[in-house]
């Protein structure tokens, strides 16, 4: 990571005024300050608010009460700290380049940074095992994913990223072999995490590729099984003695999951592969990358969370339906919590 910010001779605000060892804070204008605060503050806020909405939801209406819904309560979770303890410190250190909260909270919002992302990307790829079993061999289904195997998921999903968290920047290992270059750029006001070339691999192995190869694999071989599934579907609905309305229903649900998992897809790689394409590339490129650069593959990162009640809540009408009874406030209604949820054609 290119730290010239904090030492350029152009620059001219100090995060700490009076202080001879302060780091160089970003000079921005009034007009580029206001709108990344503006953008952040709303995109915390759906990150909280969302999976907020997705948690109240599950836990409340017991329709919703289902081995599946309780991982996706968990990612919600995930996301909604993430939202709540991390990304608001995060904006400004990113906006500002200063960290004002001192050096014992940097190294918790560190650990918990990487913890919680960790965590949501584990999430998605046990939400694929189980959509996996789901769709390829739904005889199978209640057999295989059971409420213990659930709550197996779910415990690996946060305890393996606090483990690794922690480990990793309590013992400060990412760091060996750069001590003179960390020593070098380190100021009053500085929380950054820069990783060696091997840690710099194996961290982003650990917490992105091994996880997202599981989860892309799945869902392409979920793919190729929803569009197997939807031509013999299609097949039958033109044989003489069958109606198209009588496989209407099931051939949109097939085309309806299938555009799901490529929603899942491609919002999971474009939020996170840019971020630990850098974390790799970085320590061999002598950490030239610009700040703003690094700070905006992070962001986007964080939108994954974002979007995460999205596509696992909000996409479905169940999820909708519930969302309306939430903030019309009927949730407060006797006997809401039994509300029937479904349709039909759900």
């Amino acid at each position: 990571m290119n730290s010239s910010y904090l030492q350029g001779p152009q620059a001219v605000l100090y995060c700490y005024e009076h202080s001879n060892t302060s780091c160089l804070r970003e000079n921005r204008s009034e007009a580029n300050l206001s709108a990344m605060y503006i953008f952040m503050v709303g995109s915390i806020i759906l990150t909280v608010g969302g999976n907020m909405v997705v948690i109240i939801s599950i836990s409340h209406f017991k329709q919703l009460h289902s081995p599946t819904n309780f991982l996706i309560l968990s990612l919600a979770t995930t996301d909604f700290l993430l939202g709540l303890v991390v990304m608001p410190f995060s904006m400004v250190r990113s906006i500002e380049s200063c960290w004002y909260f001192g050096d014992l909270f940097c190294t918790l919002h560190t650990c918990c940074d990487i913890m919680l992302c960790t965590a949501s990307i584990f999430h998605l790829c046990f939400i694929s095992i189980d959509r996996y079993y789901a769709v390829c061999h739904p005889l199978q289904y209640m057999t295989k994913i059971t409420i213990p195997v659930i709550e197996g998921f779910v415990f690996i999903s946060w305890t393996a990223p606090f483990i690794f968290a922690f480990g990793l920047v309590l013992s400060e290992i990412h760091v060996d072999g750069i001590e003179e270059y960390i020593q070098s750029i380190t100021c009053t006001g500085f929380c950054f995490l820069i990783f060696n070339k091997i840690w710099g691999l194996i961290s982003s192995l650990i917490a992105f590729f091994i996880p997202g190869t599981v989860m892309v694999g799945i869902y392409m071989h979920i793919f190729t099984v929803a569009k197997l599934q939807a031509k013999k579907i299609d097949a039958i609905a033109h044989r003489p003695r069958h109606t198209s309305k009588e496989h209407k229903v099931p051939l949109k649900k097939e085309s309806k999951a299938a555009k799901t998992l490529s929603i899942v897809m491609g919002v999971f790689i474009l939020s996170w592969l840019p971020f630990f394409i850098l974390t790799i590339a970085d320590p061999f490129l002598n950490f030239s990358t610009p700040v703003d650069v690094y700070n905006a593959a992070l962001w986007m990162g964080y939108f994954n969370s974002t979007f995460n009640p999205i596509i696992y809540g909000l996409f479905y009408a169940w999820f909708r339906k519930a969302f309306k009874i939430i903030m019309t406030g009927h949730i407060f209604s006797p006997g809401s919590s039994t509300v029937s949820l479904f349709s039909h054609n759900n």
